[in-house]
This record gives structure tokens, C-alpha cells and sequence, in this order.
């Protein structure tokens, strides 16, 4: 008998269509999760629940709308995920690997691709979640989704997980490839801009301790080495060094926040403050 391995590519989520109802029900299963939302069971529901979700939804879906009407009808980032899976699918055409996707959120759910690939008798099943870096709002929600799913199968495989894969070469190339396109020389300042998170979340990583305690900026050691904060300055300084980057030349910082308890710098921040040194282009 030869083995069988299904490999599970795991996006974040879209909703099925740009509409307010869709686009309402995708927040709502997104910022439930306890692990994107870290608040005790009652006030979270109140809050996504009660003011988010109503107040954000038509404001979201008229971004959703754009973003679909560069999709051409559909969301890009299903689109590109499936793009994903084909290109690593045909990479293996003469082995019993078979490469599947789904969304931690909405469709194609996780519930029916992992009954589908329950039913498939695969010998090994590989889950990989999307994100470059760990994450407990993002990887740590994906395999604990997947797990919970084939906890209750009678037959369960052996399974494989990809916590993450900041200091992938892979990944790095395929980064410094999109730069390429670029010239670094013509601008005044370059921003690896990552997503945000909450301070408490990436305390959450230590025990006994804080983040603002730990070398996270210059170093992965044992005790951080599944922090976002750090893995994200250490992608940062693998990048620098394949651009061949004075330290000078680039900053590391976050976008997206609800307040100022979250990882910092923040992006927008650092883009004014450019700005007022004179700065005319800076490439994000």
C-alpha cells in the first residue's frame, strides 16, 4: 500500500459576497472567536455582537464591494488562496499528495474540506496555516479549529502542523522578489509594515513575564521564539540582509488597531513622522 498525505492549506476567511448580511455574518463568527477577541464570554458577545458587528458591517461591506470589483465578481483573496493550492498541487503530479483549502471563517469551511478529506482515508494529514508568523488570533485559532474537527473522528491519522514559517527562505524569496520591483535607492525610508495586535496577546506568550521585557527587537531566543512581535523583527532583519539594508534605511512597525495598547510602532504614525522630516517617498 502506498501512503496517502492530504495537505490542508488554512486561509484567515472572506465573506461569501460583498453584501451587508454576508459581510455581518463573517465578522460575527471572526470576532467571537475567544482567540481574536481574548474578553470574557459575556462581554465579548456584547461587544462584537452589540456594537461591531451592526456598526462595521456596512461600512466593511462597501470596501468588501471594491475589493470584489477588482476580483472581477469574486473575492480576491479566495481567488488567490485557490491560486495557491492549484500551483502546489501541480508541484506534485505523480504522488499521492493531495492539496486541499479552507477558511478558518465562512467558506469553503473548515468542517467540509476536513469531512472530505476524513472520507479520503488519507495515511498523513498536514495542516498549514497561512501565516508566516504564530499567532494565537490566527495559526493558534486555525490548528485548534482543525484539531477540534478530527478530535471527533474514530480514525485519526497522523497529523502534522506548520506553526509557522517567518524565517522560510521560500517565503523570504518570494518577499525580496516583490521588492525587486522596486528601486530601494529612490526612496527615503522603507516601512515593513505588519499586521497589529494586542499588548496582552503577545504578553500572553510568557508565563512568568512581559514582551516589553524580552530582546523581542534584536533576537529570537527559547522564550520568544513563538512571540509575533519578535518573529516579525526577525523576518524584518532577514529581509534587510538579502536587500543588502543599512539599519538606518528601514523600520519595523504595525497597522491596524482599535487603541494604543497594541504593538508598536504603528505605521500610520511613522508615516507622518516622515513626513515632517521632509520625506517625499517612503516605500511600505
Amino acid at each position: 500500500m502506498k501512503p496517502k498525505t492530504g495537505v490542508l492549506l488554512i486561509q484567515l476567511g472572506t465573506p461569501d459576497s460583498p453584501s451587508t448580511l454576508d459581510v455581518a455574518r463573517y465578522l460575527g463568527e471572526f470576532l467571537n472567536d475567544p482567540r481574536v477577541v481574548d474578553l470574557p464570554w459575556l462581554a465579548r458577545r456584547l461587544l462584537v455582537n452589540g456594537i461591531i458587528v451592526p456598526f462595521r458591517s456596512p461600512k466593511s461591506a462597501k470596501i468588501y464591494k471594491q475589493l470584489w470589483e477588482q476580483g472581477n465578481g469574486q473575492s480576491p483573496l479566495l481567488t488567490h488562496t485557490e491560486r495557491a493550492r492549484s500551483l502546489l498541487q501541480a508541484r506534485f503530479p505523480d504522488e499521492e499528495i493531495v492539496v486541499e483549502m479552507a477558511m478558518r471563517y465562512q467558506n469553503p469551511s473548515m468542517e467540509s474540506v476536513l469531512e472530505r478529506m476524513r472520507l479520503a482515508n488519507y495515511t498523513r494529514i498536514i495542516l498549514i496555516p497561512l501565516f508566516p508568523h504564530y499567532a494565537s488570533a490566527s495559526t493558534g485559532s486555525a490548528i485548534a479549529k482543525a484539531m477540534d474537527i478530527i478530535n471527533r473522528w474514530w480514525v485519526i491519522p497522523e497529523i502534522s502542523t506548520v506553526s509557522q514559517f517567518y524565517d522560510e527562505p521560500s517565503y523570504l524569496d518570494a518577499v525580496c522578489d516583490r521588492a525587486s520591483q522596486f528601486r530601494l535607492d529612490d526612496y527615503d525610508h522603507i516601512l515593513f509594515s505588519y499586521h497589529g495586535l494586542p499588548e496582552r496577546q503577545v504578553d500572553k506568550v510568557y508565563p512568568d513575564d512581559l514582551c516589553a521585557n524580552q530582546p523581542c527587537e534584536t533576537e529570537i531566543n527559547d522564550a520568544n521564539q513563538y512571540c509575533y512581535k519578535a518573529t516579525c523583527y526577525a523576518t524584518t532583519r532577514l529581509l534587510a540582509e538579502r536587500l543588502g539594508l543599512d539599519a538606518s534605511r528601514y523600520t519595523t512597525s504595525f497597522q491596524s488597531r482599535l487603541n494604543g495598547k497594541w504593538i508598536q510602532p504603528f505605521s500610520d504614525k511613522l508615516v507622518e513622522e516622515w513626513a515632517k522630516k521632509g520625506a517625499k517617498k517612503l516605500l511600505v
